[in-house]
């Protein structure tokens, strides 16, 4: 079984971007979200699982210096090539030791991607939001976004097609178990049209959490929600230091 950092290096960090499809328009669509909650610059902000950079770019557009802290050194590389020149640093770094790494107070946390549902037990959810609490200051912002995994699939739903081009196909598959999902994740590719398929495998733990179990943690952690909601299963989330 492959821990989330190991799954990363030998499968998903190379197919990372690819996966996310149309890239700069879901960097807008995430500025869109942060400029509909007045989340803008100037000031910090430190972006959690930051992989290639989907988010930092859309907290670059909203005026913030952006400290962008991920577990995939290969992601982080990827980001600071496509962010040069720009106000942004990046440290391969465990997520919940970010305060480590911020010598002044961050105006806004992001923890968005899906990264929330890779640590790995409830309670590190829980330190997260204790941690953010402690590096905001009065008014700043915590913004999770994660996919609310608490519904179990069964049957052939549990087989989730990801992404598929002419020379790569992304499929996984879900297992579920009492408090995490087993992900396993497959990638068929190859470098000619004509040329036989290679396939990648890999199996990995996610979390399943609900929007009113984070929400809760939030509330007990001293933040303020101000704004939960899911869409197409997928949870945002905005809380605030009061």
């Amino acid at each position: 079984m492959a821990t989330v950092q190991e799954h990363y290096q030998n499968l998903l960090a190379q197919h990372y971007t690819w996966m996310l499809g149309d890239l700069a328009a879901r960097s807008e669509a995430a500025r869109q979200f942060f400029a509909a909650h007045h989340l803008h610059g100037p000031g910090r902000a430190v972006d959690l699982g930051a992989g290639s950079g989907l988010h930092t770019a859309a907290l670059l557009q909203q005026g913030y210096q952006v400290l962008a802290i991920d577990t995939s050194a290969p992601l982080l590389a990827e980001l600071m090539g496509r962010t040069q020149g720009q106000p942004v640093s990046a440290i391969c770094a465990d997520l919940l030791l970010f305060r480590q790494h911020c010598p002044e107070p961050p105006n806004v946390v992001v923890c968005m991607g899906d990264t929330l549902s890779h640590l790995s037990t409830p309670e590190q959810v829980q330190q997260l939001a204790a941690e953010a609490y402690l590096a905001l200051p009065q008014g700043g912002a915590l913004v999770l976004g994660f996919r609310d995994l608490s519904r179990e699939l069964v049957g052939p739903d549990r087989i989730v097609p990801v992404r598929a081009t002419a020379d790569r196909i992304m499929t996984c598959f879900l297992e579920y178990l009492p408090s995490r999902v087993l992900v396993h994740d497959m990638v068929y590719s190859r470098t000619e049209p004509n040329q036989a398929w290679a396939l990648q495998k890999s199996c990995y733990f996610k979390l399943r959490l609900s929007a009113e179990q984070v929400v809760q943690w939030l509330s007990e952690a001293g933040l303020q929600v101000r704004h939960a909601a899911t869409q197409a299963g997928l949870v945002e989330i905005l809380a605030v230091k009061g």
